[in-house]
């Protein structure tokens, strides 16, 4: 069993005094259940319901919370019921009943460690108008990031010099070895748990269709009629191939309608499969996000991704990611990266757009940091080559930058074009989950 980082988070919340029912977040297949049975080894007493299941599910009847954990006891047969107990409430979108039925644990059996979780949550949440809000705590689960990848390929030396801050130099061609292999297998933990024991890709392509699959015929639940549901194939079909910004109307050479296209998307999106990015014209706080510009598609994992568009090869003969499908991978990559560090609240990377007559500049990823929008580009080559981060430069009210690439830590003090000096802090690309680490360190 591969140990998450967010078995760390369930253990602090197991010994918190005001402690909440706690929902889990996530696309399906990125660990949710796997989690929580491995949390379960440290209590005497798991009862596990599934809410696929029409009698489990209809269990949620009993309002009465008394009742409810009487009938839940005599359903799995549990009479020895040694404490403390975790009750974990699998695939609970299937019953909007029971999701509002989440605070009264709180209310009526603190003494009950209750955890649920499910997929396609999203779409369920938005039929509930009476949804506990702070009666509840959330745990967004993800794919796994290279820290955890690393866990699992038993790398612990690897990983113990990629938390160490700033990094020894010797590190930095072994990690990236890592790091690039880690690119090509992408974060679902039951491919990173088939590679870990066989070390086998061509082993993989199989698994990875069956998961792509899947996804679609999730999402197809929720279309209100055919016509939708073959749009949402559609996109699913072509979105891969979308190298930058998107636009709705005639979606991958189609002939759809933007709103067609749009409302398709945004499903794909409250699945947390394809999600759209929206760019900001801010920089500075508050970060402000422009809805009516054109966005960006964001991939559950990069694995999926590559393989969705068969660029493996590519992959595995690849020097420097900044190389591989026009820079596109890594940038993608480095935003799942950030992302994945981000497990008490939903985050999401925007990118930053200044578009004036004669002149669009685009800068990869706006990162908040105390009370700065830090820039952070993906991409290899000389400073002198950073044009667009330089203009977000000359307008932000601070002096630090990112940069992610192939080469070594180094922090420079440089200029931009227009003589404003600011501090560029160049990290190895496989530092992304090291991020705010290393701003702490020399953002002053």
């Amino acid at each position: 069993m591969i140990r998450r980082k967010a078995l760390d988070k369930l253990l602090k919340w197991k010994e918190l005094e005001n402690r909440k029912p706690l929902l889990i977040r996530g696309a399906r297949q990125v660990g949710k259940t796997t989690l929580v049975r491995t949390f379960a080894a440290y209590f005497p007493t798991f009862i596990e319901l599934n809410l696929e299941r029409e009698a489990e599910r209809s269990l949620f009847e009993l309002k009465d919370t008394a009742k409810l954990l009487n009938a839940i006891y005599l359903y799995k047969n549990v009479s020895n019921l040694k404490g403390p107990i975790l009750l974990f409430i699998d695939e609970i979108q299937e019953s909007p009943q029971a999701i509002s039925q989440l605070r009264y644990f709180l209310e009526d059996a603190p003494e009950i460690y209750v955890i649920a979780a499910g997929s396609l949550l999203e779409f369920a949440l938005a039929k509930i108008p009476s949804f506990p809000v702070g009666r509840i705590d959330y745990l967004y689960l993800h794919p796994f990031n290279f820290e955890e990848f690393l866990i699992a390929m038993n790398q612990v030396t690897v990983l113990e010099a990629i938390r160490t801050i700033p990094i020894p130099e010797y590190a930095h061609d072994i990690i990236k070895e890592h790091f690039h292999t880690y690119a090509l297998i992408g974060g679902m933990p039951a491919l990173v748990s088939q590679y870990a024991k066989n070390k086998n890709v061509a082993q993989l392509e199989i698994e990875y269709r069956k998961l792509w699959q899947s996804y679609k015929d999730d999402v197809e639940k929720y279309a209100k009629n055919e016509t939708e549901k073959r749009i949402i194939r559609h996109v699913v079909e072509t979105s891969p191939y979308e190298l930058d910004r998107i636009k709705f109307e005639g979606f991958g050479n189609s002939s759809y309608r933007s709103r067609e296209v749009g409302e398709a998307l945004r499903a794909l999106d409250l699945a947390r499969i394809i999600r759209l990015v929206y760019p900001t014209t801010s920089a500075k706080p508050p970060l402000i996000i422009d809805y009516k510009k054109r966005p960006r598609l964001q991939f559950l994992d990069t694995g999926l991704w590559n393989q969705a568009m068969g660029i493996q090869a590519d992959l595995i003969l690849a020097k420097d990611l900044d190389e591989v499908h026009k820079g596109r991978i890594i940038q993608h990559l480095i935003a799942q990266e950030i992302e994945s560090t981000f497990e008490e609240y939903a985050f999401s990377t925007h990118f930053w757009v200044r578009q004036e007559k004669d002149s669009n500049s685009e800068v990869d990823l706006i990162f908040p940091f105390r009370n700065y929008l830090i820039p952070v580009e993906v991409k290899s080559g000389s400073t002198g080559t950073l044009r667009s981060l330089h203009q977000y430069m000359d307008r932000c009210p601070h002096s630090f930058a990112v940069r992610f690439y192939a080469g070594p830590l180094l922090v420079e003090q440089t200029q931009t074009t227009n003589k404003k000096p600011f501090t560029l802090i160049n990290l190895p690309y496989f530092l992304a989950t090291q991020l705010k680490g290393y701003l702490e360190l020399y953002v002053r």
